[in-house]
């Protein structure tokens, strides 16, 4: 194997050329090594100043082509470095637990599950007003398993456990510089928060909505309700009127925090406005920085008030006493999309932090004073997720306060020194197109971690070599786990949009169609752990993840996730979606039917069907809608663009379809159910040749 030779077809700068040329040389005649160790030593040599991404691209497609490598999905793009092994959260846990390698320490976590968890409590230095007397209960069962019995504690005050002057909250947006705010500087507004929540008639248990982005404000916010015994109903600041309604009605909101209006991508969002026509009670209304943007009491609804007037109603020297609860007392309500038309409810209690936390300290292997940014929101899961993972290992987050579509994200990332970086695949996608981050110094970041949707293996490669090819760590969850439930570590090969194995302290097994064990199939959990969701609030928790399946072939009892997975010869993962008719779209879960109920308003349309097809190119899902229609309503074009208004109006204003397909009748069963997969498999048909 001659690697400049293959270079010679590049697209590739002189510049870079005559460095990798220089660089290489010393490299050029060891053609036996093999494939994996030369190339971490030559990304090594290399830094971004010196290597463009189709440089990296360029030369990792000569190292493993034809140098029977294997299959893609089996060639790492990053190899952990000594120093890497030596530094990682998990080589100490593996020295600690006598373990001499990662899968013998995921197999201690899964088979001695309290001895685990107790582990993470001590790591995490969990405050306590009373001890657990048993940090796991399954006396009734692992599907009705109770963690942390006779407990009682706020998990607010384990996030105050970092030096009061070290950073919490780096905020910032384009042309504003950054904002740094201290542990104690966010403790006292939570106190304050806190505080105003009980003087202005708020009881412990009483539910309060969120519509806010993720500003330190935000996160102020959320753990002031959560510290006043109240619970965090988490609602997404993209949802149109009738999801933000549904959400309130569900949770029984008896208030709601949100912004007069935010500014995106150079727009102005009227998110107040919006908010009151979803018709909550009583709305606390913040207003972005700056005199001329401020909120007038004349401008809000009667009864409603302003973040100011707000906070004048907390204690002149607000007291931080969080309210003291059961472990199992909830502290958010969050959503998830099944496969009807109203959302799941799926309560977080005391113990869903740990999850959080554990994944970030073990799988995206964060440390003290680390900063972690990823571009989220709280009514996502991964909002609160942010939030608990920084502050419960002391370390702090990062929060870019507009769209991080642009240079200006990449800048705040290389200003604020950002450590792990998280993503959705569709934001990569973006930036590989428009170029946005190749001019920035991201060489602060350790890792990077991609949720929300499946990736491709080209986006993924591309964004690590943003920084000098960093890990990227697949991360697969849930909203009912509370965090992930496959991903990969920063103590094994990591190779583009591949897991590596099932989270700490969790397992799972495939099953094929007929329920037996396979290499690729339906994921069904291993329960119990802590962050496996114990009730819904409009739906039976038995029936929706445990009602109809199968023990395994060890006799365990599984719980069911409804995600398709395929292992892959050399032992990893690859996401296939989801096998029920939920489906995927920018990140957002959203069901089939939510969709089509919106849809088959619109005059002229009897009836449709919506489906999600992968993407030829990689990366996210497409939305497909199958429409029986009126004769005058069949223009394909016409029919597209009333759609796609009416779900950005009705649902979400980031959804799109891709296409819309007129037909005479749907597929259905003999029970009447329309055959969504007989629908996807016309669309991976090939098209006949003409006679």
């Amino acid at each position: 194997m001659t690697i400049l030779k293959d270079l010679v077809d590049v697209e590739m700068s002189a510049a870079d050329r005559a460095l990798l040329e220089s660089r290489l040389a010393d490299l050029k005649s060891d053609s036996m090594r093999e494939p994996a160790r030369l190339w971490r030593e030559i990304i090594d040599r290399l830094d971004r100043s010196t290597c463009s991404p189709a440089g990296y691209r360029a030369l990792w497609d000569a190292i493993f082509d034809g140098a029977n490598a294997g299959t893609s999905e089996s060639r790492p793009m990053w190899l952990p470095a000594e120093q890497d092994l030596a530094e990682a959260n998990l080589t100490r846990w593996m020295s600690e637990q006598g373990c001499q390698s990662y899968p013998q320490l995921h197999r201690w976590s899964v088979e001695q599950r309290e001895a685990f968890w107790q582990k993470v409590i001590d790591e995490l230095a969990i405050v306590f007003c009373e001890p657990p007397s048993a940090v796991l209960d399954e006396s009734d069962g692992p599907a009705a398993a109770r963690w942390l019995t006779g407990a009682r504690l706020n998990i607010v005050e384990s996030c105050f456990q970092n030096d009061a002057e070290q950073v919490a909250v780096i905020s910032g947006g384009p042309g504003r510089p950054l904002r740094r705010t201290s542990y104690g500087e966010l403790r006292h507004r939570v106190a304050q928060v806190a505080s105003a929540l009980r003087n202005s008639g708020f009881h412990a248990g009483d539910a309060i909505a969120v519509v806010l982005p993720m500003t330190s404000e935000a996160v102020a916010i959320y753990l002031g309700i959560v510290a006043a015994g109240c619970v965090v109903v988490s609602i997404a600041d993209s949802f149109a009127v009738p999801q933000i309604a549904t959400r309130l009605g569900i949770a029984k909101a008896k208030a709601v925090f949100t912004y007069e209006h935010l500014q995106r991508a150079g727009k102005r969002i009227e998110l107040y406005r919006r908010v009151v026509e979803s018709g909550p009670p009583r709305t606390i209304v913040l207003t972005p920085e700056g005199p001329s943007a401020a909120a007038t009491p004349g401008s809000l609804r009667e009864g409603d008030v302003t973040w100011s007037d707000f906070l004048d109603r907390a204690d002149e020297t607000p007291e931080f006493s969080p309210h003291i609860a059961a472990a199992s007392d909830a502290i958010n309500v969050l959503f998830s999309s099944g496969t009807t038309g109203e959302p799941k409810a799926i309560p977080w209690n005391h113990t869903t932090p740990l999850k959080c936390a554990a994944d970030a300290l073990l799988h995206q292997d964060v440390h003290r004073g680390d900063v972690l940014a990823w571009p989220t929101n709280l009514g996502w899961m991964m909002g609160p997720w942010l939030i608990f993972a920084a502050l419960l290992n002391r370390a702090t987050l990062a929060l870019f306060e507009d769209a991080p579509s642009g240079a200006e994200f990449g800048r705040f990332v290389e200003e604020a020194e950002v450590t792990m970086l998280g993503v959705v695949p569709t934001l990569v996608a973006s930036w590989q197109e428009s170029g946005c981050m190749e001019s920035c110094d991201w060489s602060r970041l350790r890792t990077f971690s991609s949720t929300g949707e499946a990736s491709a293996a080209e986006k993924m490669f591309y964004l690590s070599s943003l920084a000098n090819m960093r890990p990227v760590i697949e991360y697969c969850g849930g909203t009912e786990i509370g965090g992930g439930y496959i991903t990969s570590t920063v103590v094994e090969a990591n190779a583009p949009s591949v897991f590596t194995t099932p989270a700490m302290g969790l397992d799972f097994t495939i099953c094929d169609e007929q329920g037996q064990e396979s290499e690729e199939g339906e994921l069904f959990l291993v329960p119990p752990s802590i962050g496996l969701s114990s009730e819904l609030l409009n739906r039976d928790h038995v029936s929706t993840y445990y009602e109809g399946v199968p023990e395994d072939a060890h006799c365990r009892t599984l719980r069911r996730h409804g995600d398709y997975l395929r292992r892959l010869p050399d032992g990893g993962y690859i996401a296939g979606g989801r096998v029920d008719d939920t489906m995927n779209l920018g990140g957002i879960k959203i069901s089939s039917a939510e969709i089509e109920r919106v849809l088959n308003t619109l005059p002229g349309v009897y009836e449709t069907a919506a489906v999600a097809v992968g993407n030829a190119a990689g990366g996210p899902d497409e939305l497909v809608v199958f429409v029986v229609a009126a004769s005058q309503a069949n223009d394909q074009q016409s029919l597209r663009q009333a759609m796609n208004q009416q779900i950005r109006s009705q649902l979400n204003p980031l959804f799109k379809i891709a296409r819309v397909i007129p037909v005479d009748e749907l597929p259905r069963t003999a029970s009447n159910k329309v055959m969504r997969r007989k629908l996807r498999a016309q669309l991976l048909e090939p098209p006949r040749a003409e006679a």
